[in-house]
């Protein structure tokens, strides 16, 4: 008796070269994540994840899904929560509508904190967003916001990121040109460090220099830089990958002259990225992107250092293109190389340090 043939599957999404007209990118396929299934490495290791996101959208990550993702297999120790404009309240001043977020995931928080889930601390470290263009008035908005969670807020983030080219902006309603810039911003801004809070900085690779700017104007404001620093490899910068690597590699150098900022690692899974994983009749395997990746991380980790480096699932986002288990089986790999207190700082030990969490989370 032969073989017979597996059942034909439905073309994967995106066999196209922009986004235009594809479903919505925060859509995943559970189906297609199972047909990759690896062993954890390093199943001991503890982890906090610095970056991820709950929400209600066509594809619904709340925290079932979350748990599901953060007991499947690794160590996951506590995890940081970071905005993505959910559950914003509908009545009152609609400066304060982002405040909602917060109350939402602070409860999120105390139930992990109660021991419900085990010993993961998900949500231990809060980032919401407050739109600082307020001015100094956004003072009283970032005061309101630490009031919903004493305990966790530790700072926020208000999206930049911004291109001329609409198939390089992927967020539903893009941010101003030059918002980095902008006084009204940079008056907000100014509240920050007086306050203990830190700034997460959503750009594209081609506004380094924009957060430089930024960065210089306030040395004493902490800035974690997301996503490598939004390397963008689409749209017109999909025409030379050399360039746009050369581009990227030395405004990461320049990141990493200013102390004041930590690099994120992660979003690697995100089409912009310009990689084709997500478009495989398969989801790849952890040595598949560990081989992929290892220029643009090595860069980071090279630029910034282990101590001011942490790695990042930005789920559910990246799940579109790799599970959770893959994922963190392909950090593993990346770091094998390095000491075991580097490898301590890049999956725990920076994370709480940037965001002001308890330094037992990255023990053992």
């Amino acid at each position: 008796m032969t073989d017979m043939p597996p059942p034909a599957r439905p073309p994967r999404r995106g066999h196209a070269t922009s986004n235009r007209g594809l479903p919505p990118l925060h859509e995943w396929d559970d189906d297609w994540l199972a047909l990759t299934v690896e062993e954890v490495i390093d199943p001991d290791r503890p982890i906090v994840d610095a970056h991820h996101h709950l929400w209600q959208r066509k594809a619904p990550y709340f925290l079932p899904e979350l748990l599901a993702d953060l007991t499947d297999g690794h160590r996951i120790r506590a995890t940081v929560y970071m905005e993505c404009s959910s559950m914003y309240r509908t009545g009152g001043d609609p400066d304060f509508a982002s405040l909602g977020e917060i109350e939402y995931v602070n409860g999120v928080a105390a139930e992990f904190a109660s021991g419900r889930h085990g010993g993961i601390r998900a949500c231990a470290g809060i980032v919401g967003r407050v739109d600082l263009r307020l001015g100094d008035r956004a003072r009283e908005v970032l005061l309101a916001a630490a009031a919903r969670a004493p305990d966790r807020f530790r700072g926020i983030r208000q999206m930049a990121g911004w291109d001329a080219d609409p198939e390089v902006n992927m967020l539903k309603v893009p941010p101003p040109r030059g918002l980095l810039g902008d006084g009204e911003f940079r008056r907000g801004f100014a509240h920050l460090a007086p306050l203990g809070l830190s700034f997460d900085a959503h750009i594209y690779h081609p506004q380094i220099p924009e957060l430089l700017a930024l960065a210089d104007a306030f040395p004493d404001t902490v800035i974690v830089v997301d996503h490598i620093a939004g390397l963008a490899r689409h749209g017109p910068y999909a025409r030379d990958l050399d360039e746009t690597f050369r581009l990227w590699r030395d405004g990461v150098r320049a990141l990493a002259e200013r102390p004041n900022l930590y690099m994120k690692i992660g979003g690697l899974a995100m089409r912009g990225m310009g990689f084709d994983f997500i478009d495989r009749d398969r989801p790849p395997r952890s040595d598949e992107l560990a081989e992929a990746w290892r220029p643009f991380v090595e860069t980071c980790i090279a630029a910034f250092g282990p101590a001011r480096c942490m790695f990042e699932s930005n789920f559910p986002v990246d799940r579109c293109g790799v599970s959770y288990r893959t994922l963190w089986n392909t950090y593993k790999r990346l770091a094998a190389g390095h000491t075991e207190a580097e490898k301590t700082a890049l999956f725990a030990g920076t994370a709480c340090r940037a965001y002001r969490l308890a330094p037992e989370l990255a023990g053992g």
